[in-house]
């Protein structure tokens, strides 16, 4: 063989092999991310720890597509079709989006993460065999809503009249609304719902609670909510309201107390279904999980502030006190 011709074939085979080898590697699964909020620490940092735990890790093993509603839900549809149209392996959502995804496909597996009731609100037939494409993590954060209610009346026992923010456009503002009320009849306790799906509304909300005369305010689980943790600390101290939330990040911004679950653990456990459904699990096997673990958190700070004393026996039972 002559050299020249030497020299073609090695090129020529040079070009083929490194073809060859990638042809044969598995394609990075993706997975997409549609959450009804804006994006957060707090949301991806669990998220991106639970599927480290699985074996797998963000941008060496799995892409990730994200989609964020910035609180306006009625996006949800053309996100969640845009991640459909990209052919993603599982679609991940919270509340506002599970909807939305449903509607646009029942062929990619779909896992939800919730405060609310998935089989109230008609996410799945059942806990143990949602049935379907759809699984996910269930948490307590809707359902103790009114035993913040019960907090607050511990917090201030003189106080009567109280005002709970509410997002109207939430699939789970209707069961909210009324579990709260419900629980204030047991009380003894008037409750007055405020209404607020954009920023602008949060503003007029805060405004009418002096007029209302209420003591104090309960905010609840929702992704835009959830999404302006400084507006809404800042406008209860600006308008000098105890105000109690479904969060720790709102107590660490300032916030007087919260009661709920850790988004970081959800996150984590949701995470964990991905990585199961990844490898192989149908989301139709996986029954939904119920996370139970609850957390009391008080700001000092933010009491002293505005006033209160703190019961002893509430200071006991919390799970961290902010000095």
């Amino acid at each position: 063989m002559k050299r020249r011709e030497f020299i073609s074939l090695f090129g020529g085979a040079a070009v083929v092999w490194p073809l060859a080898a990638g042809a044969q590697q598995p394609a990075m699964p993706v997975v997409g991310f549609l959450n009804g909020g804006v994006e957060g620490p707090h949301y991806l940092n669990g998220f991106r720890q639970g599927l480290k735990t699985a074996g797998y890790v963000e941008g060496q093993n799995i892409a990730i597509e994200y989609r964020w509603a910035e609180g306006r839900y009625d996006r949800l549809p053309a996100l969640a079709a845009d991640l459909v149209g990209r052919n993603v392996s599982v679609i991940v959502v919270n509340t506002p989006a599970v909807r939305a995804a449903q509607a646009a496909t029942k062929a990619i597996p779909i896992v939800f993460v919730t405060g609310a009731d998935p089989v109230a609100l008609g996410f799945v037939a059942s806990l143990s065999r949602p049935g379907g494409n759809l699984t996910g993590v269930a948490s307590l954060v809707d359902e103790i809503g009114p035993k913040r209610l019960e907090l607050v009346h511990e917090l201030l026992p003189t106080t009567s009249v109280f005002a709970v923010l509410v997002n109207p456009t939430s699939p789970a503002a209707e069961t909210v609304s009324r579990d709260v009320q419900s629980a204030a009849r047991v009380l003894g306790q008037t409750v007055h719902i405020l209404n607020a799906s954009t920023e602008g509304e949060i503003d007029v909300a805060f405004a009418r609670l002096a007029q209302l005369q209420a003591g104090a305010l309960l905010v609840t689980n929702d992704p835009f909510f959830n999404s302006h943790p400084d507006q809404l600390v800042a406008l209860a101290a600006r308008h000098a309201i105890p105000a109690v939330y479904a969060w720790r990040e709102f107590v660490i911004a300032g916030g007087l107390m919260s009661y709920g679950t850790s988004i970081p653990h959800v996150y984590r456990q949701l995470a964990i279904y991905v990585a199961r459904i990844l490898k192989g699990e149908k989301p139709a096997d996986l029954p939904v999980q119920q996370s139970t673990e609850v957390e009391l958190i008080i700001n000092m700070r933010t009491a002293n502030q505005l006033g209160l004393t703190v019961p002893i026996h509430l200071l006991g039972r919390a799970d961290e006190i902010i000095e």
